[in-house]
């Protein structure tokens, strides 16, 4: 309880008080200082304490927060390993040319981004000329996530060193013709410079993590050394509101990620406004990041401020600075000097004599340019600190002004994302900013100029020769194919043989066939087994003791289970990835296991298991980062369908993930019925993106938790599980005349199909056909090729019509999934067609209430199926009712 005066306990009440009096003492001190010298003189004691113990080692808990300034002072700035001049004249030329190039598309309404890279320029080039290592050392550099908004500045550069021509950049956004520059950074569109896709906000910043992550991965497993590998994220303030942006933060610190570097260019405005219009972005960042454990540099002001905080010996502008809301400072780099001196210098007595010593020039320039952010030196010297920062990783806090160079009128305005073009006043005064040889004759106000110095200029080979020392072009996204041995027959044809009398769910089989596969000796080491938590739910125990769990401190504890056979073991060598409850940060880990085969130059078999219902529901987007970044691997869903999953009812049954990643051209999904369909899947899985001629694509899995014995593979029926449809058991006639039809179902539902068919056949005297569609998505993908090649005036029959094709009767689809599923390809169907599924919320109830509900048990389809016959006059309507009733439906 609070004492009677207010005062509330703290943790400090509970330790004991060796000396009180000494400690009256120390606070009588503080009470003193505060009485006679004031709260800032008291508090400024205080930090100097604080930060005198942590230098000493006393273990106190450190600041979040510092004051308002730069990091690293002036006179500790290291020297400029470089020209500044040449630098300045080259940032120039691409300022120029990233604008242009947006301004000349936007007149065939194709748009861009200007103000981003306006403001992060400096940012880039100076990585650019002096941080980022390229792919011609070890093959795998540094890994560049650059924010979306600033790809007109990166085109620009490449430009310049002659990567680009003024062809590309004219179909900057027109990609149509094939000759196009994709908008943002897409791996897919623009697979030989872009290597990580970011503009999907929030993405990049979580990815940066776990790809930091995945290369002490690659290093401790040895498969690479990837030790000089330095990963730089690049981003916007407004992009750290997004969640994802910071739910790894802890983990980065707590991994000692010192091999990654967040640089977030803080210009204080996001997409509408203002990112913290009443507060502080940049004081809230940094207590975000320093509270998780990382590292923190502050490159705020440039060296025109220098002025200004010699003459502050009362310590009133810095606290001024750390008063003024963002949105107020942004104001202040659009108004004039006579508004700034008197509504921010005119605040206190000590700002309005600081003013007076001041000019306006000095004013003007501090207020309106003079930025870390906007400053070589300044970044440099951040970058530097970064790179030196061991044990945690490190943020640099670059505040800039969003549109810098382009004049007053895009400068620090409210609606300048949404700008896409300067007038032709406006680039002559950037021209001149710039100070950039382009007379005004060339300023036509639609087709404004390209800009370049001369391949051969002293510009060009300064920017070539940097490059070269530091390993090659960057961005730069390289692929050096190896195809990967086929594993050993053995672990296949274990599942071909099917499990005899013992029920396995398909769950099981897959694990157990991935476990098999990990033996393999070429290939067995590359697998990348990846689970949020649930491992046990899915049977993978087993892999504990034998592949271990990855961490980077191996195992600093007894297990409580380490006197059983499946005990949970952690190793720093681990191959398993089990990342916790966070399927964002576990398809991260998939998608930079996924890309090792570009990033380092090292394939990696990723498979990532999760519950059906946590994959393409809540990391969909990821699942389109994937496909972008052109990653390969198995994500597989468990415990999938809508059915299937006891108990847990509502949102956490899935029945429509494969309608979700049936609109994703890379994801090749698939619903097998049994183990020995798994098997074929994954046998050709590693061939088609592993193999001799590999394939950017991934596959989507989906297995059960219902065991069920599994029957041996048929003979010939490979082509059909590939493709999508085979028949699995044909029904024999009672009678030349009985009525026939095709029962076509997916995943666990062939088990309810081949009930019906028994039902029918017994009960009804109908014979029925049961067949297995491994993939509704690939048959319709075969099928719209199909109509694709007719537009050619190329003649090509689908393979699921051609498979049908002399099948007699109707066609009754039936699966643990929405009707929209197995009806993609109901229109190349020539045979009546109709549906069964799982359409609505899930429920809480057991398997065979909540097939009843559905009405997929094998009672509904064998319903549905005498009405289809029935519609047809094959069977007696009172058939229908007759069932009906029977079964209770």
């Amino acid at each position: 309880m609070p004492d009677p005066v207010g005062k509330l306990p703290s943790e400090l009440d509970q330790l004991p008080d060796r000396d009180a009096e000494e400690t009256a003492e120390w606070a009588a001190s503080l009470d003193a200082v505060t009485e006679h010298a004031g709260p800032h003189r008291a508090a400024y004691l205080m930090r100097r304490t604080l930060q005198h113990a942590e230098s000493a080692g006393v273990p106190v808990p450190a600041l979040l927060e510092t004051d308002y300034l730069n990091t690293i002072p002036t006179a500790a700035e290291p020297a400029f390993d470089g020209d500044e001049a040449m630098e300045s004249r080259i940032a120039g030329w691409n300022r120029w040319n990233a604008a242009a190039m947006v301004t000349r598309g936007s007149r065939l309404g194709v748009g861009g981004h200007i103000a981003t890279f306006a403001s992060a320029a400096w940012l880039y080039e100076t990585g650019f000329n002096h941080f980022f290592r390229g792919k011609e050392g070890d093959g795998s550099g540094d890994q560049l996530y650059i924010q979306g908004h600033a790809s007109p500045g990166i085109y620009a550069r490449a430009f310049l060193d002659g990567r680009l021509t003024e062809e590309h950049l004219d179909n900057f956004r027109q990609e149509a013709g094939g000759k196009g520059l994709p908008s943002y950074p897409h791996p897919r569109r623009l697979p030989w410079l872009w290597e990580f896709p970011t503009v999907s906000m929030g993405l990049g910043p979580l990815s940066a993590i776990y790809q930091a992550r995945f290369n002490r991965y690659l290093t401790n497993r040895g498969i690479k050394d990837t030790s000089a590998s330095h990963v730089w994220a690049f981003l916007g303030d407004g992009e750290m509101d997004e969640p994802e942006s910071t739910a790894a933060l802890a983990l980065a610190a707590r991994e000692g990620l010192d091999n990654l570097t967040f640089v977030i260019n803080c210009n204080l405005q996001r997409l509408d406004g203002p990112v913290r219009a009443n507060f502080k972005i940049v004081q809230e960042l940094e207590s975000q990041f320093r509270g998780a454990g990382w590292n923190v540099v502050k490159s705020l002001w440039g060296s025109a401020w220098d002025e200004l905080f010699a003459l502050d010996t009362t310590g009133a502008l810095v606290r001024r600075l750390r008063a003024v809301p963002d949105a107020q400072f942004q104001t202040y780099a659009t108004r004039d000097v006579a508004y700034i001196r008197e509504h921010f210098f005119g605040a206190e007595p000590a700002l309005v004599e600081m003013a007076k010593l001041l000019t306006d020039a000095k004013i003007d320039e501090c207020f309106h340019s003079s930025r870390g952010g906007h400053e070589a030196r300044k970044v440099y010297a951040a970058y530097r600190a970064a790179l030196a920062h061991k044990g945690a990783p490190t943020v640099v806090l670059a505040q800039t002004v969003k549109g810098y160079t382009l004049g007053t009128g895009f400068e620090s305005r409210n609606a300048n994302h949404q700008m896409k073009k300067l007038s032709g006043e406006q680039f002559r005064t950037m021209r001149d900013l710039l100070e950039l040889p382009i007379p005004d004759s060339k300023l036509n106000e639609d087709l404004v100029p390209y800009g370049h110095p001369g391949a051969d200029s002293p510009e060009v080979r300064y920017l070539q020769e940097r490059r070269a020392e530091l390993g090659g072009p960057a961005p730069a996204r390289r692929v050096h194919a190896v195809a990967l041995p086929e594993p050993s027959e053995k672990a296949f044809q274990t599942v071909y043989k099917g499990s005899g009398k013992q029920s396995v769910a398909t769950t099981m089989a897959f694990v157990r066939l991935v476990k098999d596969l990990m033996r393999d000796k070429e290939t067995g080491r590359r697998w990348v087994p990846i689970v949020p938590d649930e491992a046990r739910t899915f049977g993978m125990e087993a892999l504990f003791p034998s592949a271990g769990i990855y961490s980077p401190l191996g195992q600093t504890y007894d297990p409580v289970d380490r006197d059983q056979i499946m005990y949970y073991k952690e190793a720093k060598d681990g191959q398993i990835l089990n990342e916790g409850i966070t399927e964002a940060g576990s398809m991260a880990d998939f998608i930079a296991a996924a890309t090792s085969y570009a990033t380092h130059g090292e394939t990696m078999i990723p498979f990532y298991i999760f519950y059906s219902m946590f994959g393409w529901q809540r990391t969909g987007d990821q699942m389109w980062q994937l496909a972008d970044q052109l990653g390969k691997g198995f994500v597989v869903g468990a415990t999938a369908g809508r059915t299937t999953l006891t108990g847990e009812g509502l949102q956490h049954a899935d029945g429509h993930s494969h309608l979700l990643a049936a609109t994703n051209p890379a994801s090749l999904n698939y619903d097998p019925a049994f183990a020995y369909e798994i098997a074929v899947i994954v046998k050709d899985g590693l061939r088609r993106m592993y193999g001799p001629a590999p394939e950017d694509v991934f596959y989507y899995l989906t297995v059960y938790n219902e065991p069920m014995p599994q029957p041996a593979m048929p003979e010939g029926v490979e082509e059909g599980i590939l493709k999508g449809l085979y028949r699995f058991k044909e029904g024999v006639p009672a009678k030349a005349d009985s009525p026939r039809l095709q029962l076509l179902s997916s995943g666990t539902a062939i088990h309810w199909a081949l009930e019906a068919q028994r039902m029918l056949a017994d009960e009804w005297g109908v014979t029925a056909d049961v067949w297995s569609a491994t993939s509704w998505g690939e048959l319709r993908r075969d099928a719209l090729e199909c109509d694709e090649a007719l537009l050619r005036g190329e003649q090509r029959t689908p393979y699921v019509t051609r498979a049908l094709d002399g099948a007699p009767g109707p066609v009754l689809a039936v699966s643990d999934w929405m009707r929209q599923v197995p009806d993609q390809i109901s229109q190349w169907v020539e045979q009546d067609y109709s549906s069964l599924g799982t359409d609505g919320f899930g429920l809480s109830d057991t398997r065979e209430a909540a097939r009843r509900h559905f009405g997929v048990d094998a009672e509904s389809i064998t319903v549905a199926a005498l009405a289809q016959l029935a519609r047809r006059g094959e069977v007696p309507a009172s058939a229908v009712k007759e069932a009906r009733e029977r079964y209770g439906l």
